[in-house]
């Protein structure tokens, strides 16, 4: 990973304002099905791709490889969603979660999943939890509403990422409990999206997955990949831009969905131990490395811990940074990326 200098709206020329089909799916998608259409291919020019999966606007642009091609790849996310979402019936989360306690053979890709997910929890204490399904559950934030205290302590009882049992090819909770993959999935599929199109020969792109961004190399010419980090008091702009190469950037923040009521902020980063959102005083946490699912899950757990706290627990994972805002607009960054945030006026 080549750092330069720092954000999650993205730069390239223009800057952007910044999830295995049911049943027994492949290991992996199918590249023998991605089409590759005889289109004259200008090495120079950036292509793109556009469409709306995992409940964002997704798109891909890269150089060397048509937008056809690029089209192909995108649509592999219907496949990932199909298959860990866990509102779509038949999907591996759908049936671990509704099949009261028995063991439910899943894919490789919800494996690999599962067993990352149970290592950030065991090293950032439970901090990021997957089994925070019941809570996850009890919020509806577009109808800015508020649960009530016996059913959030009832939901709390049952988030316990202890409890998720992985053997072999099966996975399994306890009754009552429930997987959702919300703060890890789509950075895993953002990394396969990004390993589909670096098979096909890409060296230069950019990946944007909502908050979650992947940059394939450099820019033709050898110059840096500008992301920028979203503002959490004005979503249009930036606070800061961050020059890098051959990494993912990933931000979380109160900001992306929730409400306020009575100088509150409800937000969907919920307390593993409440059921609750967070209130820490922070307003987002953007991770920086190589991986865009362990990028996408210490996020959640570098916001949920707080500066101190996520400062030591990125300290276990060579190569990984974080920028921390709080709501005062304070900035605490990692001492190896400090000195390249360049401040947006």
């Amino acid at each position: 990973m080549r750092l330069y200098r720092f954000t999650l709206i993205l730069f390239c020329t223009l800057l952007f304002v910044a999830g295995c089909a049911p049943g027994n799916p492949p290991s992996r998608p199918d590249d023998n099905k991605l089409t590759t259409p005889a289109e004259q291919i200008d090495p120079l020019r950036q292509y793109s791709a556009v469409n709306f999966y995992l409940d964002t606007v997704v798109t891909l642009s890269a150089y060397g490889i048509s937008s056809a091609e690029l089209n192909d790849i995108l649509n592999t996310c219907a496949a990932y969603e199909a298959l860990l979402s866990k509102t779509i019936p038949g999907s591996d989360v759908y049936k671990i979660n509704h099949a009261n306690g028995r063991p439910v053979q899943v894919s490789a890709h919800t494996i690999n999943i599962l067993t990352a997910a149970r290592n950030v929890s065991e090293k950032s204490g439970g901090a990021f939890d997957i089994t925070i399904g019941p809570a996850v559950n009890l919020w509806d934030f577009a109808a800015a509403s508020i649960p009530g205290e016996a059913a959030l302590a009832a939901a709390a009882k049952l988030i316990d990422y202890t409890k998720v049992e992985i053997n072999g090819k099966t996975a399994r909770v306890p009754a009552g409990m429930e997987i959702d993959l919300g703060g890890i999935a789509k950075g895993y599929i953002a990394d396969e999206i990004a390993r589909l199109l670096m098979e096909r020969g890409v060296t230069h792109g950019l990946l944007n997955f909502g908050g979650n961004v992947i940059v394939i190399g450099d820019k033709p010419g050898g110059t840096p990949w500008n992301v920028g980090l979203k503002d959490p008091d004005d979503l249009n702009n930036s606070f800061a831009v961050l020059p890098v190469a051959g990494c993912s950037v990933v931000t979380s923040g109160i900001y992306e969905r929730g409400f306020d009521m009575d100088g509150v902020r409800y937000h969907h980063i919920l307390d593993a131990a409440t059921g609750r959102p967070i209130q820490n005083g922070l307003a987002s946490v953007t991770i920086i490395g190589k991986s865009s699912m362990l990028c996408d899950a210490l996020s959640t757990a570098c916001f949920a811990l707080g500066v101190e706290d996520g400062m030591t627990l990125l300290a276990v994972y060579d190569g990984y940074e974080a920028v921390f805002m709080d709501k005062d607009r304070k900035i605490t960054a990692t001492k190896n990326i400090a000195g390249d945030l360049i401040a947006v006026q």
